[in-house]
């Protein structure tokens, strides 16, 4: 847009906005009046307006909360998401004529009396988020709703897995979890809802998340361009604001707030092979036998729903896999995990000796209708009920019904429908006015649980597994989530299509949902609906290295999708990247346990690393993965050539070591077997050679590879991959570090938990970008002779026995 039609559309403003004004306040709404009296609180103040009252207080340094009563009584406070406790820090309160003040040292609010308007400043005075001075905060019978200014530069980011482009700007959005089978780029909503989202612009960045579980909304310019709006269509007006002005620092403090994904067990991030459905047994062993004999690594198999007995979660279906218990012991011993679905619909079959459907009905666990009869709906298995999650008493009995698939060997679970997606509605869900029942007595229509019923479906098998196996760490796949539902699974980006389109859509979708607090994801590589032209699955599979989830997974009725399928000669390139996948274990679980710490998605947008470089605020296609990797894929069929460009500093190529820096915009064509991959210069990666699952122990020495430059540093992270004893310090870390000097270049090692002792002894450093021939290489003190110099890769390779200690390695020139 030029500058000239920027300056014609802002010389609109006046009318374009009464017009949009106008049509706001004839929809009904009830805004929020002059303030009339103001209550000083230790954490902030409550204003009264009439006959609302309006809480502005704070919950942590640098996050504020605001919550709206219209009736002027507040609810009793409650949270799906919230686990963190608020601490509120020093407030100072300024109460004058037209405004309140209420600041502690990281941000000022400002709310001026007539009407009552909320701006959130910087200890500078600069306003970064305001309410739009003509629509206070409002409501309408059950509904409520928040105008924000919308300054022409912000961008926005976040609400979990809506597919379309990374930045969320002049696009609008539902949140109510729904099955959304072959969803396109414009589908709107699908299967999660997570109402948070980060304003970015010109570097800085604040956070909003909007604790509200009914169907809410998010517009960022549609119904106008000079606003956002946001609301629900019931529950409370309470939203928290993130200062920042880090987008890290944002992404950290929401994770604190709702929770961080755990250490997931070592095998997930391994290579994993599914599809609707493997059946009969000896299809199974067929797949398995053929990962092995192709020496393809892998670590897990999907059952899919044909394992069951009339798809009755929690059977098998013995004329299908009459020795399955076997077939989970004899996969196992190959070093594959097994991974069931189980749905938490339970099929209608009373009296037939169906244990989970008779032991349920018997504890009264379903759901009801509102005049209070038993809801059954259809879906797989026929005639359904649906257990009430919301019951403590309910997930405790929903646990235990895993115990025979535990002591067969079942390495994970699979919540799949779990929206909760119904059958042969218009609605595909069950009715809003279905009652869920409340430890406390109360309940609440389903319209207030709807988006977190998956959550709770699958808190109720994690916690179950947690009591099966003590000391084993859950692998828990869900489909549907609402904020926080990353503390009980991993999740997956639904059902997708092979297209080229769906492609290149999958990495904003994942992106953003690291940013909104939920990390560990994947989509069906390949997709799921149709079957992928050979180009698409081998670019699929190499895109999916980078995927903090990385399974291969189809539909029932599409061609075969293993790696090998399809087109043979591109078979050894499939092979190079999954082998790729294990070489960067090392580095992957390091980073996820970073991740398991802080929040910091393994995947992650650029400008959450380097949130000044506005170039990458709108980039679909490259992520950082992990803080040194900076990938850029080929998600299209490539015919012409794509530009590459780099953050600030220096990358290194992965595969020729050759350097670029921010001022190099190059275009290349890659062919097939390439993906453009490049490593941040200051970085040390960890890698291992290759293995054909985790349950094997590497074979030769831990490979460090060191690219200089500045902030020189690297980890690794190892412990036993699948208990909870890293908790009791049975770890092992390691930081690394360079440092360059004139005519020299040292490395160190320095053990920060010496609490495991990790497969590998001795360590082959490969150090790039040397320029010329060293003359000598120490370790220590003492001159070493095992090395050697690649001129024309300008690298040097230096092995060391039992390194697996503290050491310094010198190289001089």
């Amino acid at each position: 847009m030029s500058i000239s039609r920027i300056g014609r559309r802002w010389s609109l403003l006046p009318a374009m906005l009464c017009a949009a004004v106008t049509s706001v306040y004839a929809q009904g709404w009830q805004h929020v009046g002059n303030v009339q009296s103001v209550e000083k609180r230790n954490d902030g103040v409550v204003l009264t307006a009439g006959s609302a009252k309006v809480q502005v207080t704070f919950f942590r340094p640098g996050i504020v909360r605001v919550r709206v009563a219209p009736k002027g009584a507040f609810p009793k406070d409650f949270s799906w998401a919230v686990i963190e406790e608020g601490k509120a820090p020093a407030v100072t309160v300024k109460d004058s004529k037209d405004q309140v003040e209420v600041s502690d040292t990281e941000v000022v609010v400002r709310v001026k009396k007539s009407p009552l308007l909320i701006n959130f400043e910087d200890k500078q005075g600069n306003t970064v988020l305001a309410d739009e001075a003509s629509l206070p905060m409002a409501w309408s019978g059950e509904r409520v709703r928040v105008w924000k200014q919308m300054p022409l530069l912000e961008n926005y980011y976040g609400l979990g897995d809506h597919p379309g482009s990374l930045n969320r700007r002049n696009r609008a959005f539902t949140l109510w979890n729904t099955d959304s089978f072959a969803f396109q780029e414009s589908t709107d909503p699908i299967y999660k809802s997570i109402p948070f989202f980060i304003g970015l612009k010109e570097g800085k960045a604040y956070g909003v998340f909007f604790d509200n579980a009914y169907r809410t909304n998010f517009d960022f310019g549609l119904e106008s361009p000079f606003y956002y709006t946001f609301g629900s269509e019931g529950g409370e007006l309470n939203y928290y604001y993130f200062a920042g002005p880090e987008p890290k620092k944002i992404v950290e403090e929401f994770v604190d707030m709702v929770g961080h994904t755990p250490l997931p067990p070592y095998w997930t991030l391994g290579f994993q092979q599914s599809r609707y459905s493997y059946y009969p047994e000896a299809r199974v062993y067929e797949i398995a036998k053929t990962f092995r004999e192709k020496k393809i690594p892998l670590d897990a198999i999907y059952l899919d729903i044909d394992y069951q007995q009339g798809y009755a979660p929690f059977t098998v279906n013995r004329e299908y896999f009459p020795h399955f218990e076997q077939m989970i012991g004899d996969l196992s011993k190959q070093g594959i995990h097994t991974v069931l679905i189980t749905d938490l619909h339970i099929k209608h079959d009373p009296d037939k000796g169906y244990l989970p459907y008779d032991s349920g009905s018997k504890a009264d666990v379903f759901i009801k209708r509102a005049d209070g009869s038993l809801y059954v709906a259809p879906v797989w298995p026929g005639p359904s009920v649906f257990p009430d999650f919301t019951l403590t008493r309910v997930r405790d009995w929903w646990g235990p019904l895993y115990k025979d698939f535990v002591g067969m060997g079942v390495s994970g679970f699979w919540n799949d429908m779990n929206e909760p997606a119904v059958f042969e509605t218009v609605t595909k869900t069950m009715p809003l006015d279905n009652r869920h029942r409340l430890d406390d007595g109360s309940s609440l229509p389903h319209s207030a649980v709807h988006n977190v019923f998956g959550m709770q479906n699958v808190r109720a098998t994690h916690d179950g597994l947690l009591k099966l196996r003590p000391n084993e760490r859950p692998f828990v796949l869900t489909r549907a989530a609402y904020a926080g539902t990353q503390r009980y699974a991993a999740t997956w980006t639904g059902d997708n299509i092979s297209t080229w389109n769906h492609i290149r859509i999958s990495t904003p979708i994942m992106l953003n949902m690291g940013l909104s607090g939920y990390p560990l994801v994947g989509s069906d590589i390949g997709g799921f609906a149709g079957s992928p032209p050979s180009d698409l699955l081998t670019r699929w599979l190499e895109l999916g290295v980078f995927n903090p989830i990385y399974r291969d997974h189809t539909a029932k009725g599409t061609a075969n999708q293993e790696p090998w399928e399809n087109t043979p000669s591109q078979e050894p390139t499939r092979k190079r990247y999954i082998e790729l996948r294990y070489r960067l274990l090392p580095y992957i679980y390091t980073s996820m346990e970073e991740t398991s710490r802080t929040g910091m998605p393994l995947m992650r947008p650029v400008f959450l690393e380097y949130p000044q470089l506005v170039d990458f605020y709108t980039d679909d296609r490259d992520f950082l993965f992990g803080p040194d990797l900076l990938v850029e894929p080929v998600v299209t069929e490539m015919i012409d050539a794509a530009e590459l460009k780099f953050p600030t500093g220096t990358w290194y190529d992965f595969w020729s070591a050759a350097k670029f820096t921010e001022k190099d915009h190059l275009t290349t064509k890659p062919g097939l077997d390439e993906v453009p991959l490049f490593v941040r210069a200051g970085a040390i990666l960890p890698m291992q050679p290759v293995i054909q699952s985790t349950s094997e122990t590497p074979v030769g020495p831990l490979e460090l590879r060191v690219y200089p430059g500045e902030n020189c540093r690297g980890s690794l992270y190892q412990d036993d991959g699948h208990t909870f004893g890293y908790e009791k310090g049975e770890f092992l870390r390691v930081n690394y570090s360079c440092v360059a000097a004139q005519g020299s270049l040292t490395v160190s090692s320095k053990g920060e938990k010496l609490g495991y002792q990790p497969w590998w002894k001795d360590v082959e450093m490969k150090v790039f970008g040397v320029e010329s021939k060293p003359r000598e290489v120490r370790v220590g003190e003492q001159s070493v002779n095992d090395w050697s110099y690649d001129e024309a890769g300008e690298m040097v390779t230096v092995h060391m026995k039992d390194a697996n200690r503290d050491w310094t390695a010198s190289i001089r020139y």
